[in-house]
């Protein structure tokens, strides 16, 4: 392999800038770790993790370093989108465990230093809750304008697939749901609405929570039904009035101002969209602390330049923190989708996300090396997404093996798998997790086998973490430089004099670093799919 020999100084990354000098803020000095709730720790073998399996996993959770982690829906659900559609906002679903189980495990985060933030979904409940079941006894029924009814729907179609209205015969109306029929949405222009909401987000955050994780945040219905969607050009349509309503940034001061009667609390919203110019516009002191953006996290295949440059974008777009992750629940694994199954490169993706400027959230799993898994046919898929493009695609002609595809495609089962805590397929849940399905040929990294080798992702992890969350200028430096060349990624960031510089190095040559200042992760010597932290 050809080596390059490079020698990189002080000088390279530009000269000094000055940074004015922040106040903490608990949420920029913190690794979140998202929790996908089925899947982490079952404690009675039901197959279904819970909160006593959460607490018992504390102790790894700290070691690890977190500081705050994103609960995925744990609240009362018939599980048609695994907890995403919710029938009891007010209860812990019994699959769960029981609302002292839930104590117990906030009550212990909170002894070991660990924030924890729960996903809230308030842009539609289930068709089973009690509010859409009173709403579809009658037209006059107080609940009804909980919801939105039409006799004369318009062209709005699922983001699901399919149309986003389903006739009522009891009441000869429509009701709308952006997703799954059974998954029906909430009128927030209704005052009742937004009071109930309101009175929601009050007794999670009187039970301790420490913040939420907004779903679909800007796709609150709070300007009613209005004219249709047009088409593009392939005749796929365009969500032009199904999402960012009049009246959705009026909703979001609404939840903010309700949140910030508590002390220090945190919210990061789901925005759904790509355009940084759509983000941004979320993304305020009275608006939402943080919102993911997707055009960083969920590219779908590896590159340096992408990579680079939403970097630059964020910098440029954002005025307050982005969000820094490569891996959810909704999207394929980092280690299948970017790292293609090499350790160094998985670590290398760790140790940009956890120096670059933003707030990090680690998938679970990640930290291990998890890979996708795979479904063989369509009973082994449980995602309701999945098996509605499958349906849509046997409806429009296509064979068995073409439906499979597209379903795989729209698959988002293959991030959910069981936490692998030891080398059982099913890593200590029960031999067949009833809500989806690992097949026996599936092997994967596992945490036994990663703890004793000092060299392991888990390692390597745990050091990536302790470095971010113990070094001021990981977490509030401003850049002073990004240059991208040769595939090469390199960054310096300044807080209050001190400076820290990565490099990435993902050409497929050695680079060599001269040595200077204090290297706190990496080696001098990038190898490919490699990298050097330097604090100077």
């Amino acid at each position: 392999m050809q080596r390059i020999y490079a020698i990189l100084t002080l000088a390279l990354f530009g000269s000094f800038t000055f940074v004015e000098k922040e106040s903490p803020t608990w949420w920029k000095e913190t690794v979140f770790y998202e929790i996908y709730m089925p899947s982490y720790m079952d404690s009675d073998g039901d197959g279904y993790s819970d909160f006593k399996g959460l607490s018992s996993k504390l102790d790894y959770i700290e070691e690890l370093g977190i500081g705050g982690i994103w609960l995925t829906p744990f609240l009362s659900s018939p599980k048609v989108d695994n907890g995403y559609d919710v029938s009891d906002y007010r209860q812990i679903d019994l699959q769960y465990g029981t609302m002292d189980d839930f104590e117990r495990f906030i009550g212990q985060a909170h002894e070991r230093g660990i924030r924890v933030i729960m996903d809230m979904v308030v842009n539609h409940t289930s068709t089973e809750s009690y509010w859409f079941q009173e709403s579809k006894k009658s037209k006059d029924n107080p609940y009804r304008d909980y919801y939105i009814w039409t006799d004369q729907p318009n062209n709005w179609e699922s983001f699901f697939g399919g149309s986003a209205w389903e006739f009522d015969s009891a009441s000869n109306e429509y009701y709308y749901h952006q997703f799954d029929k059974k998954m029906a949405d909430l009128n927030w222009s209704n005052p009742k609405v937004v009071e109930e909401i309101q009175e929601v987000l009050r007794f999670w955050l009187d039970k301790g929570v420490d913040g939420f994780r907004l779903d679909v945040i800007n796709f609150l219905t709070t300007d009613g039904i209005t004219q249709d969607n047009p088409f593009d050009e392939k005749g796929e349509q365009i969500h032009m009035h199904d999402k960012d309503q009049n009246g959705v940034k009026e909703a979001m001061k609404i939840i903010k101002s309700t949140v910030n009667e508590y002390e220090d609390r945190f919210i990061v919203g789901e925005i759904g969209s790509e355009d940084i110019q759509e983000l941004k516009q979320y993304q305020s002191d009275e608006l939402m602390d943080v919102v993911f953006n997707f055009n960083f996290g969920s590219i779908p295949e590896f590159s340096a330049q992408r990579i680079y440059d939403e970097i630059i974008s964020m910098e440029a777009e954002l005025s307050s923190y982005p969000t820094l992750f490569f891996g959810s629940h909704d999207m394929p694994r980092l280690m299948s989708r970017l790292a293609e199954n090499d350790e160094n490169k998985a670590e290398a993706l760790a140790a940009l996300m956890l120096t670059a400027k933003g707030v990090p959230f680690i998938y679970y799993g990640e930290e291990i090396g998890m890979e996708n898994i795979s479904a063989a046919n369509l009973e082994h898929i449980r995602d309701v997404q999945a098996t509605i493009h499958y349906d849509l695609a046997i409806q429009t002609g296509k064979s068995d093996v073409e439906s499979l595809q597209i379903a795989n495609d729209h698959n988002r089962d293959k991030s959910r798998s069981p936490m692998q805590w030891n080398s059982n397929i099913h890593a200590g849940f029960s031999d067949e997790v009833p809500w989806i399905k690992v097949h026996e040929n599936y092997t994967s990294r596992n945490v036994d086998a990663q703890i004793p080798v000092k060299s392991s992702l888990l390692n390597q992890y745990k050091k990536l973490i302790e470095m971010r969350s113990s070094n001021p200028v990981l977490q509030y430096g401003d850049y002073l430089d990004i240059k991208f060349e040769n595939n090469v990624l390199s960054y310096t960031r300044e807080f209050e004099g001190d400076k820290v510089t990565a490099v990435f190095n993902f050409s497929g040559q050695v680079y060599e670093l001269a040595p200077y200042g204090n290297l706190l992760a990496g080696k001098y010597r990038v190898s490919s799919n490699s990298y050097a932290i330097i604090q100077h």
